[in-house]
């Protein structure tokens, strides 16, 4: 398993260290971003994932921001409450995993085509072990898709996620990615944040 390499523990402290499980137990059928970001994520998506491919939605809920006019073989959603994810009509099979507690991903290697993480990276405690999970997981090309914008439960982001400005979230995303093993990354910024809510992915290819 990789792991967090010089980032030291602290990094990865959080103001509420409590049953995460237990935090997310309450369904929240929201979004965590506005229509402009999503509109913008669901019109990348078409771009980027393979039509009839093999998806995985990583930190998932009741809505996964796919294109209603593409198809895919199969898309696996992960999350933490069984009712958002029963409530995501996009999904063909879901599981819930605490991954702070344990990021090893039940699949085969090269299971998926393609994996997505939308705006839920704040949150991960052992960040590099989780994204060397989806390396693993992912066909030789195939892209991961990392989304954040602004908002977060500020009490359960990690401590190096609330210490830096948007402008360092790319770059912390990146390295993750660099030390899980992906071959590359690029970032993109789909919504500037000066009409409504910002939205960047980091893309990593693994």
């Amino acid at each position: 398993m990789a792991d967090n390499a010089d980032l030291p523990a602290e990094a990865f402290a959080r103001q509420d260290e409590g049953d995460d499980l237990a935090f997310y137990a309450l369904p929240r059928l929201v979004t965590h971003i506005d229509e402009g970001a999503v509109a913008a994520l669901t019109a990348r998506y078409r771009e980027l994932l393979p039509e009839q491919g093999r998806v995985l939605d990583l930190m998932s809920s009741w809505v996964s921001h796919l294109p209603d006019d593409r198809t895919y073989a199969e898309v696996v959603g992960h999350g933490m409450n069984e009712r958002e994810l029963a409530a995501n009509p996009r999904l063909d099979r879901r599981f819930v995993q605490d991954l702070n507690r344990d990021p090893f991903l039940p699949f085969a290697p090269a299971a998926f085509d393609a994996a997505l993480c939308c705006v839920g990276v704040q949150y991960l405690q052992r960040p590099v072990d989780v994204f060397a999970e989806v390396r693993r997981t992912l066909g030789e090309g195939a892209p991961f898709i990392v989304s954040f914008s602004n908002r977060c439960f500020p009490t359960k982001a990690v401590a190096i996620w609330r210490a830096l400005d948007p402008a360092g979230h790319a770059p912390l995303i990146a390295s993750y990615l660099a030390r899980a093993g992906f071959r590359r990354s690029s970032t993109e910024i789909l919504a500037d944040g000066r009409r409504g809510d910002p939205l960047t992915l980091v893309i990593g290819y693994a």
